[in-house]
């Protein structure tokens, strides 16, 4: 019974949140509800574990084994968006065209599962890669590109936060003194409310500098207290990386986000250096420096610099891995398990995670999505210092999380994001044009030429640029 009444009245809290936050005045596409389901299902866990059809496996042979209501679930959602996609088909195609090192990684992708010892379950993996790519595409891609941005955060906040908080007080009454929320273990827990914190910490910032708004004291309340919870999660998952993460991102939004910023790259540049390199001394260069032994890990971290000298020499080809998302199958997973009494299923190294599946090359081509990304991230601060800040967040936040966790992985909120912030920077609204709204992904050849204009002028602008 009191299990009942606290989830009738989360319930309730969920829909109020969202009637505090809501506004009138902007609307995206009922289309943002696919990508909204997608990444509900990436932050918790599959239909088929919801239904308690599947339970986590607890053998090697487990691994290779799917759920066919998973993929039909998947699939569709899938095939959702691509017709969604299909009928923006300008748009999508000037995304594409942008987009070049992000295609040629994730072609490589789906190339390297020829010679997996596994091409079937490789394949059907890249599938699903692909559909992380198709439900950013359907974002940004949205007539109201900072709009639905926006709703985007706020409808995953709103939903997956609040229903974390509630599981986990069913599993202290039931007894279980563990504490993962919708998601099946603690990094994923981290992870998911993390990304979703730094999301209501950005919407809850650009609310608070706007100044006088219609409805802004009970828009500012539902952010904020997403923002709480989000934080609750943090402390309950006790992940460290992603706390840290969560504090890194949070402070590069604050600093960044300032419009003294907008024409000083040089400043920006340094604040990210000098983040990412203390983020690799202190958890791969020297981790028995102290910081790590701070947040309570073991020089160590626990146990993942061993997992990675048996690791790198077990990769079948130095230059190709082996095979997209291929490494963790078969007898190699059988021997890990057979060495490492905590069963790893990953290599808790992004970047080593990509070496044993795709090899130096696929490590290569990261690093050029990663250049480019960061180029155009930055780029997009001089155009829109608030909204590149997000964008700044998540990529960086993506950097330091892959040292000490799996972060470039598919279905992975850490993945997606990092997909969102570099694959299209939002440009700012025009306020004086007669169209709403007038919002375009901004590419990272063409120079933003926006400014406060007359509004015949400002829709002729958006015109040309289209």
């Amino acid at each position: 019974m009191i299990q009942l009444a606290g989830s009738i009245v989360f319930i309730i809290g969920i829909l109020v949140l969202f009637a505090l936050d809501r506004d009138k005045g902007t609307r995206a596409s009922k289309a943002l509800w696919i990508p909204v389901v997608w990444l509900f299902l990436a932050g918790s866990r599959p239909v088929s574990f919801w239904l308690q059809m599947r339970m986590i496996g607890t053998s090697a042979d487990d691994q290779l084994e799917g759920s066919p209501l998973d993929r039909a679930i998947f699939t569709a959602l899938i095939v959702a968006a691509l017709v969604v996609l299909a009928a923006r088909g300008r748009k999508v195609g000037k995304l594409l065209q942008a987009n070049g090192p992000i295609l040629l990684f994730l072609f490589y992708c789906g190339l390297s599962s020829i010679w997996s010892d596994f091409p079937d379950v490789a394949f059907k993996r890249w599938i699903r890669v692909v559909g992380d790519f198709a439900m950013v595409s359907v974002v940004l891609t949205d007539p109201g590109i900072s709009v639905a941005v926006e709703r985007f955060l706020a409808r995953t906040g709103s939903i997956i936060i609040p229903l974390s908080i509630l599981f986990d007080i069913g599993r202290w009454f039931s007894g279980r003194g563990w504490h993962y929320g919708l998601t099946l273990n603690k990094n994923m827990y981290g992870a998911i409310s993390m990304i979703l914190g730094l999301g209501a910490v950005w919407r809850f910032l650009t609310m608070f500098r706007n100044g006088e708004r219609e409805g802004r004291t009970r828009r500012l309340i539902a952010r904020g207290s997403i923002v709480g919870m989000a934080m609750w999660c943090l402390w309950m998952a006790d992940s460290a990386t992603s706390t840290a993460c969560f504090l890194l991102g949070s402070m590069l939004i604050i600093v960044t986000s300032s419009r003294l910023l907008r024409q000083r790259p040089a400043v920006v540049h340094l604040v990210v250096a000098s983040l990412v390199l203390l983020a690799v001394y202190v958890t791969i260069i020297n981790p028995a420096v102290g910081v790590v032994s701070t947040m309570g890990k073991d020089p160590t971290l626990t146990g993942r610099t061993e997992l990675w000298q048996a690791l790198i020499p077990m990769t079948p080809s130095t230059w190709f891995g082996a095979g997209f998302e291929s490494f963790w199958l078969g007898p190699r997973l059988k021997k890990l398990w057979s060495i490492f009494v905590w069963q790893p299923n990953e290599a808790h190294n992004g970047y080593v995670e990509v070496y044993l599946n795709l090899g130096l090359t696929g490590l290569i081509l990261l690093a050029v999505v990663l250049v480019t990304g960061y180029w155009r991230v930055v780029s997009g601060i001089r155009q829109d210092s608030a909204a590149g800040s997000l964008s700044l967040a998540y990529f960086v936040v993506a950097v330091v999380y892959s040292l000490t966790e799996v972060g470039f992985r598919i279905f992975n909120p850490i993945w997606i994001f990092f997909l969102l912030s570099i694959t299209g920077v939002v440009k700012p609204q025009l306020e004086n044009a007669k169209l709403q709204p007038l919002n375009i992904v901004s590419w990272p050849f063409a120079e933003s030429r926006f400014s406060t204009r007359d509004s015949d002028s400002a829709v002729e602008e958006v015109d040309r640029v289209r």
